[in-house]
């Protein structure tokens, strides 16, 4: 295995600070604490700079907010400075540890994503039943609490392996040991906040041995994961069934996760696959209900933003090809068409 002994300087030299400035700016130069961060932007980033090169820089507080996408989760945000050395941190360990994951794990990497993930299942599955002409099965299972119970001494072990930089090391407990969730205790602290980029990166870290012991030491061909959903197909259902305890056995005793026990489910092909917000039949597929009254719930907020003066033209107009782009990858041109109407409807009133 190939390590790392000297990446701490590439992490936080100024060039590479100034890189994560733009691309963590992106789309939030009309928030309140950006556009104070960039008005005195040298200053911030050099201080940043110079915190870190003298091991003096400290991890700020998160402030905690719910959204509904489409079950109630808890974000806990960093303020600005900390978010900036987060992507510092992913443009350094994200191409050390990207090309250890396995091509059919699809959250938060490059030319990945859940469409992707969806059609890769949905090509699995036609080859599987011989394109509905066979019996087919998916194992559908949740990982519970799985940014709530990621397991902070675990995952700093599982970095170690690669990462032999102490500099690099203490800035990466620092970042990690920043949060705690309810599931800590005095021996275990636990959890990754969401809202932090590198704390997608660090979910791929976790899950990338469970992957590898799902495709090597278990054998698996058809296995697709997205963050803690995963499927894998067979025309064996039995062959499923088993599955689940080994599954469980190394989730417990490597990783201590545990599954959900209501969201792991074995179904016949024939009666649809429900997963990354479609729903998968041998000869079609169809948006899922909760997903599309997602859709029409925030471009209904984002047409509200625009006539409030809040929300760019620019903006709107991107968020509903994109909204019309995720209707595209289903069989949804009577939804399509009910968008646009609607759309146009707000506009007017």
């Amino acid at each position: 295995m190939k390590t790392y002994k000297n990446i701490f300087n590439d992490i936080i030299s100024l060039e590479n600070l100034f890189l994560a400035w733009d691309k963590f700016k992106g789309d939030k130069q009309k928030k309140k604490d950006v556009q104070q961060f960039e008005w005195k932007l040298e200053e911030n980033i050099f201080q940043l700079y110079g915190e870190l090169k003298n091991n003096t820089y400290k991890h700020g507080a998160y402030v905690s907010f719910h959204i509904h996408d489409p079950k109630q989760r808890q974000i806990h945000k960093a303020v600005v400075r900390d978010r900036v050395l987060h992507h510092a941190v992913f443009n350094v360990l994200n191409p050390i540890f990207e090309p250890t994951f396995i091509s059919h794990s699809f959250s938060c990497r490059l030319d990945k994503g859940t469409h992707k993930g969806v059609e890769a299942m949905t090509k699995k599955l036609r080859q599987v039943s011989r394109n509905g002409f066979k019996p087919c099965f998916v194992l559908k299972c949740d990982i519970k609490k799985f940014f709530e119970t990621v397991d902070h001494s675990k995952l700093l072990r599982i970095i170690r392996r690669k990462i032999k930089d102490k500099e690099a090391m203490q800035l990466l407990e620092q970042i990690i040991g920043s949060f705690s969730s309810k599931y800590s205790n005095i021996f275990n602290q636990k959890g990754l906040p969401i809202g932090n980029l590198t704390s997608q990166l660090f979910a791929n870290i976790y899950l990338n041995g469970f992957d590898q012991f799902i495709k090597g030491d278990l054998k698996v061909k058809n296995y697709i994961r997205y963050t803690d959903d995963f499927v894998i197909i067979s025309r064996d259902r039995k062959y499923l069934e088993n599955l689940i305890i080994s599954i469980r056995a190394y989730l417990s005793e490597e990783l201590y996760l545990e599954l959900h026990p209501k969201k792991v489910s074995i179904r016949k092909f024939s009666q649809g696959i429900d997963f990354l917000g479609y729903v998968t039949m041998p000869h079609h597929s169809v948006l899922r209900t909760k997903t599309k009254r997602r859709i029409f719930r925030k471009l209904k907020k984002r047409v509200d933003g625009y006539l409030t003066g809040a929300v760019s033209k620019e903006t709107l107009e991107q968020s509903i090809q994109s909204y019309l782009g995720t209707l595209s990858h289903a069989n949804t041109y009577r939804v399509s068409n009910e968008l646009k109407n609607q759309f146009w409807f707000w506009l007017k009133k």
